[in-house]
C-alpha cells in the first residue's frame, strides 16, 4: 500500500480542523474529573450520599457515574460547537490539561484519598 502524502508539504492542500477530535480529548477529562468530584462529595456529605442513590441495588455509584457522564457529554456538546471548524494551533496545552485532569480523578476516586472524607 502507498504511503498518503503528508498534508503539509502537499501543494494545496487544506488541512482538516482538528478542534472536533481534542474536544472530545477534553471533555473525557472533564468527565473523569466531575466523576471523582461526585466520589469525594458523596463521601464528605451524608446528604449527598443519600441523594446519589438513583437505583437502590446499585446504590449511590449510580448517582455518581450518571453525573460524570452527564457532565461528559454536557462538556463535549459544548466544546465540539465551539471548536469543530476550528484547527488548534498548540493543541499540547489541551492535552497537558487533559492528563492533569486525569489524574485528579484517579486521585479522588482513590479510597486512601477520598476515606479522608468519609462522614462517619
Amino acid at each position: 500500500m502507498p504511503a498518503l502524502p503528508n498534508q503539509e508539504s502537499t501543494p494545496g492542500a487544506q488541512r482538516i480542523p482538528n478542534g472536533a477530535g481534542w474536544a472530545a480529548v477534553l471533555a473525557a477529562g472533564i468527565g473523569c474529573a466531575a466523576l471523582g468530584l461526585c466520589v469525594d462529595l458523596a463521601e464528605g456529605s451524608r446528604f449527598l450520599f443519600d441523594k446519589l442513590n438513583f437505583y437502590s441495588p446499585v446504590g449511590n455509584l449510580s448517582g455518581k457515574t450518571i453525573l460524570g457522564v452527564v457532565v461528559w457529554l454536557s462538556a463535549w456538546a459544548i466544546l465540539h460547537a465551539r471548536w469543530k471548524s476550528r484547527d488548534l494551533a498548540a493543541p499540547g496545552k489541551i492535552a497537558v490539561l487533559t492528563l492533569i485532569l486525569l489524574a485528579l480523578a484517579l486521585l479522588a476516586t482513590f479510597p486512601l484519598f477520598f476515606g479522608l472524607f468519609a462522614v462517619a
